[in-house]
């Protein structure tokens, strides 16, 4: 089953007729929502005029026309008015758009660098805002949470939502690669069977037709026989010769670049494969024919031999060849086939009479790479006295082999890695700003704390009568905002009452200190 391709681009020209038609509906829907908590504070009783309304409303077109573009802009817009409408970036017209753009901001754009400068730009505007009109800084802690709530929790849901579209995405199309792969994995196995049929063509075949040849040169150079069955014999023996060229040709059309050697082991041992070359009319030697007991060793050690003795009939007919299969001490096996070099001519059918290469070329290739799958290694070179000799080294246990992971599970495990360090990149980071925000929040609070503590020494040293001057030599730089709800109510005929922490982090108690005509007229503490 396969996952319809989506975006903007698939399915023709009707298909992207239909989704802009739909992101056009939903762009105007999403205008027409937004627009709603405007549009009801159009009351001149409740504040509000037509004019700000007529801009508000026109900044939410801007908006939402800027929004599939540039998914930031619409929410730096929004922030700038509520900051310019509030200092706490709290307003019953705001919080809606501050929401849908900070969920669509998180949901659109790929990158989260812009969305976390923005957010990292806001606190810090908020602040220099609220300093610079002297406003409490209460209203900076508003503005914080309203921040977290409104804006980052909104824009993390949508990096989740990015994120986990972005999973199911990646998996629709790996399966669906997967798909093509293991549809291409199916050709290439039955590439590689037809391969596997014609290295065994070439190895059992081109060997009897090689043998073939032989026993007919023999029969045409027997002085028994009349003229007329030296005459066939020799038909005979060009005609395997002819056969032998053809099979040739015919491997190598089957044959692929890279192919793998059949693995299965023979059915006849290295011994049987000697004892018929030598009813051949063959004269061979063997010493230790003992197999090795891995399969893949034991077939590679087969068709070292074979192909030994089929280059020497081919190349070298009459020669003695000598085959020896030794083992040593580093449990490996050894198999050496010396040929002699060819009779003279006259003697048998030569090189230039007789048939080509079994192989061509191909024979020894296809040979190497079969003993190398067995761990071995294939050696090939020309005697001293003329004649050749092929030898080989294979294990006596084949070593295992490491299976390699499929690319598309690999793929598939690199974009769940991908997916899963966007998600930590996108929730975890704008929590750290939060908590860095939250620290700084409480380094502030203590802060203000600290500048409305009046010392419970100086207290002691402030007298009833003093002036405010002389009161003011012992006071802090801040005094609390209003009385503290739980204080008790002030002495009548006071002109006014200022109240300082007697602790750092409670309420209360508190010293209340109270003026008549600029000079102090109660001095307590407020439990």
């Amino acid at each position: 089953m396969r996952e319809p391709a989506a975006g903007p681009g698939a399915g023709g020209p009707g298909r992207r007729g239909s989704g802009r038609g739909f992101e056009r509906t939903f762009d105007v829907l999403l205008w027409l929502l937004l627009s709603v908590p405007v549009l009801l504070k159009s009351d001149p009783n409740d504040g509000g005029s037509w004019s700000a309304v007529a801009v508000g409303v026109v900044v939410l077109a801007v908006c939402v026309a800027l929004g599939r573009r540039w998914p930031v802009v619409p929410l730096a817009l929004t922030i700038t008015v509520s900051l310019a409408l509030a200092p706490e970036l709290f307003t019953p017209s705001s919080v809606l758009p501050l929401v849908a753009f900070g969920y669509l901001a998180g949901r659109r754009e790929a990158r989260t660098r812009t969305a976390l400068w923005l957010f990292a730009a806001v606190p810090v505007a908020g602040l220099v805002l609220v300093l610079a009109t002297g406003e409490a800084l209460v209203y900076w802690f508003a503005l914080l949470l309203s921040m977290a709530l409104a804006v980052v929790a909104p824009w993390l849901i949508g990096r989740y939502v990015r994120q986990y579209d972005r999973l199911v995405r990646s998996g629709w199309e790996l399966a669906d690669r997967m798909e093509r792969e293991q549809e291409a994995v199916a050709d290439r196995e039955r590439l590689r069977e037809r391969s596997r049929i014609a290295g065994d063509m070439h190895d059992s075949l081109g060997h009897d037709l090689a043998l073939l040849a032989l026993r007919a040169g023999a029969l045409e150079l027997d002085p028994a026989l009349g003229p007329d069955q030296q005459r066939a014999a020799g038909e005979l023996r060009r005609a395997a010769a002819d056969a032998t060229g053809r099979l040739r040709d015919i491997i190598g059309v089957l044959r692929e670049d890279g192919e793998e050697a059949p693995v299965a082991p023979p059915d006849e041992s290295v011994a049987e494969l000697v004892a018929r070359a030598r009813a051949s009319g063959m004269t061979v030697t063997l010493e230790d024919a003992a197999e090795p007991p891995s399969e893949m060793a034991a077939r590679a050690l087969h068709r070292v031999v074979q192909e030994g003795l089929t280059n020497a009939a081919k190349h070298a007919p009459g020669a003695p060849v000598a085959v020896v299969v030794t083992r040593d001490a580093a449990a490996t096996v050894r198999v050496r086939v010396t040929s002699g070099p060819a009779g003279p001519s006259g003697e048998g059918p030569g090189p230039a009479e007789g048939a080509r290469p079994v192989s061509g070329g191909t024979g020894l290739v296809g040979l190497d790479e079969r003993v190398r799958l067995a761990g071995g290694s294939l050696r090939h070179r020309v005697t001293d006295g003329g004649g050749f000799e092929l030898s080989a080294v294979l294990p006596l246990r084949q070593p295992a082999p490491r299976p390699a992971a499929p690319r598309s599970a690999r793929e598939l495990d690199l974009a769940r890695r991908q997916v899963r360090r966007g998600l930590a990149r996108a929730i975890w980071i704008p929590l750290a700003l939060l908590a860095g925000l939250g620290l700084l929040m409480a380094g502030v609070a203590l802060y203000t704390q600290h500048q409305t503590y009046l010392e419970p020494e100086d207290y002691a040293l402030i007298r009833v009568g003093q002036t405010r001057a002389e009161v003011a030599e012992h006071l802090p730089d801040r005094h609390l905002d209003g009385r503290p709800q739980r204080a008790p109510a002030e002495p009548p005929g006071m002109d006014e009452c200022l109240y300082y922490r007697s602790t750092m982090l409670a309420a209360i108690p508190v010293y209340r200190l109270c003026y008549v005509d600029g000079r102090l007229a109660d001095r307590t503490a407020v439990p």
